[in-house]
């Protein structure tokens, strides 16, 4: 171990006693956070609308202020965005991250403030390294550089003394410098505009660098590690760094992507895969235990107030959210939350199980607008992840993505659900494959199992495989290459199914 490693890994272990307390007093912890986000913000213009002097417990709060969406917040999200200040969050708002997400193709600007980024993103990756070190001492991470893949930066359109970007790119942008030193590739190649380019450049610089580590959305992280290996003409990535120790992931679910990983790219136990659960809005997961594979540690003390509304409550007038101490284990939640950049009461989109409590660890299991629901089988990203993951086990695919959409019934058919699968070689035995999946699906869904008893409304899956690469020139096509930008596993409509049909000239 180098001695920059044994220095920095021990201010890094230090956080590991904070960690420890907010892991035993949880709910304590989560009051205290949310008494002082009111307390900051309750000069704000929002804070005075809601009456934010007033509140003195959660129940106040969750009485007094609306849950909301991005659309019902944007008014105040533009003014912010033009230069006005005290109107969500006391501070300035110098940095906003800019995200697409995943259905609508309009672009969301988050505000990120000083104290979001230092106390909430920053920490969250120091937290990341801490709880892998606290399991792995030995580590020689810090003994190489690790390749973040990373977004660009663009001008805010209302006003150009702040800076407008993707989530990855403000906070690269704003490392310490021991940070950067630590990192590849250099931020004038990190921060380029033209995805290709950068591409091209990363592959140049990274394949001689010594890599320890690898931060990165597994979509667009394959894409780049199979450009490396075609272009070294290499076996497998640890020909081309040795020392590789850990690939972090978030973003989208992992499982379909994990024996990629470990056959082609990485075949050896030497390597290890963390979760991680960050978005533009947040930081809020970190995976503490690596044999708990899709569970993530709820970090409890970042500026951020958690709420969790029950599925059956969403669409109510009026929904009913639970705090931490109310949730049950197991149950599908939409997540809430309220935070030191000015969001309150924000749906962020996301649900979430909780697989154990003391510690508090949850796992991603889809979103709120992204599943399949066109004829009563609310078949969510979960399901459809974990679904085809178990074809692809039996029948030796491996896949590199999907989407999936409704068949709407006409005349005499009845409906179905259409998807479209890229993998570097179809099955033998495209039949088999859709039955396994139609038979995973129907034991991990009560809901599309009865709907597909006896063809009853539902038909088996149609499918359609298609060539590598098909995914990337599509998103590329729409203009989405990049970290912040996903496939859309699920769709309620055709949107993207039919779009994808005629690009492929399969409609």
């Amino acid at each position: 171990m180098s001695v920059l490693n044994e220095i920095l890994s021990f201010f890094i272990k230090r956080r590991i006693e904070r960690i420890n307390e907010f892991m035993l007093n949880p709910h304590e912890t989560q009051q205290e956070q949310f008494q002082s986000l009111i307390k900051k913000a309750r000069k704000t213009e929002y804070g005075k609308r809601f009456g934010f002097s007033d509140i003195k417990s959660i129940d106040d709060f969750q009485r007094q202020v609306p849950i909301v969406a991005y659309e019902n917040l944007y008014p105040e999200i533009e003014r912010v965005l033009r230069g006005e200040n005290n109107i969500l969050w006391p501070t300035p708002i110098k940095l906003f991250s800019k995200s697409s997400g995943t259905t609508n193709a309009k672009s969301k600007y988050i505000p990120v403030s000083d104290e979001s980024l230092e106390s909430c993103h920053y920490k969250g990756g120091k937290d990341m390294i801490t709880l892998y070190l606290a399991e792995h001492p030995d580590s020689g991470l810090f003994d190489g550089k690790g390749l973040s893949i990373g977004g660009s930066l663009q001008e805010n359109p209302y006003n150009s003394r702040t800076q407008v970007g993707d989530i990855s790119a403000l906070i690269m942008q704003n490392l310490p410098s021991w940070a950067e030193y630590l990192r590849t590739p250099p931020l004038e190649v990190a921060l380029m505009d033209n995805w290709e380019e950068k591409m091209s450049r990363m592959i140049d610089i990274c394949s001689r660098e010594k890599l320890t580590s690898i931060l990165g959305v597994p979509t667009w992280t394959v894409v780049l590690l199979e450009r490396i290996l075609e272009q070294t003409g290499k076996k497998n990535l640890l020909e081309v760094w040795p020392d590789f120790e850990l690939f972090v992931h978030g973003a989208v679910n992992f499982k379909p992507y994990r024996d990629r990983f470990q056959t082609k790219f990485f075949p050896s136990e030497q390597v290890k895969y963390l979760e991680i659960y960050n978005a533009s809005e947040g930081y809020f997961g970190v995976q503490d235990d690596l044999s708990r594979i899709g569970e993530m540690l709820l970090m409890l003390d970042y500026g951020v107030f958690y709420e969790f509304v029950p599925m059956e409550e969403l669409d109510k007038d009026h929904p009913k959210a639970l705090t931490l101490d109310q949730v049950e284990l197991d149950k599908n939640y939409a997540l809430l939350i309220s935070t030191n950049a000015g969001l309150w009461r924000y749906k962020i989109g996301d649900t979430v199980k909780f697989t154990s409590k003391y510690p508090y660890r949850i796992k991603i299991s889809g979103r709120t607008k992204h599943f399949i629901n066109a004829f009563g089988e609310e078949l969510i990203i979960e399901n459809a992840e974990a679904g085809i993951t178990e074809a692809c086990e039996a029948t030796g695919v491996i896949i590199k993505d999907f989407t999936a959409g409704p068949c709407y019934m006409a005349d005499d058919s009845k409906g179905g659900h259409e998807w479209i699968i890229e993998c570097p070689q179809k099955p033998e035995n495209s039949f088999d494959f859709a039955e396994r999946l139609d038979a995973s699906l129907r034991r991990l869904n009560s809901d599309y199992d009865a709907k597909r008893a006896g063809n009853l409304a539902l038909q088996m899956p149609k499918i359609h495989f298609v060539e590598e690469g098909t995914f990337y020139n599509w998103m590329q096509k729409r203009g989405k290459l990049g970290g912040q930008n996903k496939v859309p596993r699920l769709s309620n409509n055709r949107e993207f199914i039919d779009d994808l049909l005629e690009f492929t000239g399969l409609s």
